[in-house]
């Protein structure tokens, strides 16, 4: 019984390897980190509003920030932050 739940283990480990490997392949970098409970509030709020995936929430996050950024508001987007805190 063991035997199998390794092998399956480590079938899924190598499924998820495969995976990261063709995301890689395509452009595409894993993101991730820890958030506070406001900001998981926040990301509630967005996808059940947009109906986006978490992929998708944070693809238009960064997209949005940067826009701020090489616009030079980047100092209005985290007034409008802080302002706008739930």
């Amino acid at each position: 019984m063991t035997s199998t739940i390794k092998t399956k283990r480590s079938a899924n480990a190598e499924k998820q390897k495969r995976f990261r490997e063709r995301q890689k392949e395509n452009g595409k970098k894993q993101v991730r980190g820890y958030v506070t409970p406001e900001a998981m509030k926040c990301y509630q709020e967005i996808a059940d509003k947009t109906n986006w995936t978490d992929s998708e929430i944070l693809t238009n996050s960064l997209r949005i920030t940067y826009a701020a950024y090489k616009c030079g508001q980047i100092k209005l987007l985290n007034e409008w932050l802080k302002d706008n805190q739930k």
